[in-house]
């Protein structure tokens, strides 16, 4: 079998989309980055395409992540409560960019699986901190494999360089537009 360029592969793996986009009666111009399309609107609007993408994410963490029973949101808090123990609610939906009433959800499900567990401050009886019970932290590293698949299955269609440039360009807009969120995501 005779190696491919690098060229040649990325051809190939946007050859496929492109001709399913064609099919539904967009034609070449308006896949041109940059451009407004007019048959397909929605291909030219950003937030629009960050919802697709999100959706898509979902998909290949279910996927990968079959038989867990466990969302992106929770793994999310699992991974930061396996950094970062004995985290306040607030803190958490700091470090993850969720409100606190949906961090409260979270930690409750992931409490009644056994996964995580809550108790008083000692230094402030109002404050409820949380940590992996034993069984959390198995789980959350028997995830990571899976976890990471998903991640590079995303980015699998990009060069490693573009991998680089989108991460980068993902930080800026997050950081440029962070105060705009029902809530401010703030990791430590």
């Amino acid at each position: 079998m005779a190696t491919r360029t690098k060229a040649a592969r990325r051809r190939m793996q946007t050859a496929a989309p492109r001709r399913k986009i064609q099919r539904r009666g967009a034609n070449k111009a308006s896949l041109r980055p940059g451009t407004v399309h007019s048959e397909m609107p929605l291909w030219g609007r950003p937030g629009y395409l960050l919802r697709r993408l999100h959706q898509i994410h979902y998909a290949l963490f279910f996927e990968e992540c079959a038989g867990y029973d466990i969302t992106p949101v929770q793994y999310g808090l699992l991974t930061t409560l396996s950094l970062n123990p004995n985290l306040d609610q607030n803190s958490l939906a700091r470090e993850l960019g969720i409100d606190r009433t949906n961090v409260a959800d979270v930690l409750n499900r992931l409490a009644r699986r056994g996964l995580v567990e809550r108790r008083r401050s000692p230094n402030d009886a109002r404050m409820v901190l949380a940590r992996l019970t034993r069984t959390g932290d198995r789980l959350t590293r028997k995830m990571y494999r899976p976890m990471q698949r998903a991640q590079k299955r995303l980015l699998s269609p990009l060069l490693p360089q573009e991998r680089n440039t989108l991460m980068i360009t993902l930080i800026r807009l997050i950081n440029g537009n962070n105060h705009l969120g029902r809530t401010i995501f703030q990791p430590s």
